[in-house]
């Protein structure tokens, strides 16, 4: 058989091809480590986590946290923390404020977002401006002003108050996510909604609310872990273990002279799952929405 001789360019691009074949390969494989590396970081607290809440409490005390392998294994840490911990109760006033915060976020800031990215009037610009310059605010510099402002209007202690704090603190967030987001809906499918007869209202609830679903899953899964996870607000805010939240009720299982680290692990534990369900359930749409609007 006849050898088959390869153009002179075509020589040059393999040879090319096969000289950085080898340090792309590095690269990839140097890559893989410190992604491998990272994430058995991350895997570290919880791991370590899961094997304290299964352990008695003397079973840690006599032989240490990380004694392996371990001499006892029991869920009756999670038991004690949801029954004896008043975990249920917890769980109950958190989703009473986390629920409709999210729930009033969404619908006021998807408001004020639509109005703002449709329509021009004056001192538009400058309202969208006061929102953005609202994200600048340290919020812990107005805990005493909302402190007072909660006893003058007599709803300290109480689960609105939470629920009101939270969504007057995160509306300039949503509202400016949602404008950029609907800035990338082409105006002329709201215009001929519009020529069709279409109110503002319905134009904003069946024209562009189903096109911010990627927009609105994100929010919803951050608003909520973020709201869940509250502490600042609430130890400002609510005083009575009545209405005290699951953050509250993690920081009151601290002993003063002994404290039972594998129950708070375990309730740790318990407190994170809603968070993860959440994710879990958001989560197609999640990663896409947290980079809507970003070109515009």
């Amino acid at each position: 058989m006849a050898d088959i001789t390869l153009p002179r360019a075509t020589e040059q691009s393999v040879a090319k091809t096969r000289r950085s074949l080898g340090p792309r390969q590095l690269k990839r494989a140097l890559l893989h480590v410190i992604l491998a590396t990272i994430a058995i970081a991350w895997m570290i607290p919880l791991v370590s986590a899961i094997y304290t809440s299964v352990r008695t409490f003397a079973d840690g005390t006599a032989n240490g946290p990380w004694s392996f392998p371990p001499h006892s294994f029991t869920l009756q840490n999670f038991v004690d923390a949801w029954t004896d911990g008043g975990f249920s109760g917890y769980f109950l006033n958190t989703f009473l404020v986390v629920i409709p915060a999210v729930i009033l976020m969404l619908l006021l800031s998807s408001m004020t977002a639509f109005v703002l990215s449709r329509y021009r009037f004056r001192g538009s610009r400058l309202l969208l401006m006061l929102f953005i310059a609202g994200l600048l605010l340290p919020f812990q510099v107005l805990l005493i002003p909302v402190y007072r402002l909660s006893n003058f209007l007599n709803i300290y202690d109480t689960l609105g108050s939470l629920v009101a704090i939270h969504v007057a603190f995160e509306l300039g967030f949503c509202t400016f996510v949602l404008h950029n987001f609907m800035r990338t809906i082409p105006k002329d499918l709201t215009d001929a909604a519009a020529v069709d007869g279409a109110s503002v209202f319905r134009i904003w609830w069946q024209v562009v609310l189903p096109l911010c679903r990627p927009a609105l899953a994100a929010l919803a899964t951050l608003e909520f872990t973020w709201k869940w996870n509250d502490y600042l607000w609430v130890i400002t805010l609510i005083q009575s273990t009545n209405n005290a939240t699951v953050t509250l009720g993690l920081s009151g299982l601290r002993g003063e002279f002994v404290t039972n680290w594998n129950l708070i692990t375990a309730a740790s534990l318990l407190a994170a799952v809603p968070t993860v369900i959440v994710y879990l359930v958001l989560q197609r749409q999640f990663l896409g929405g947290l980079f809507v609007g970003s070109n515009k």
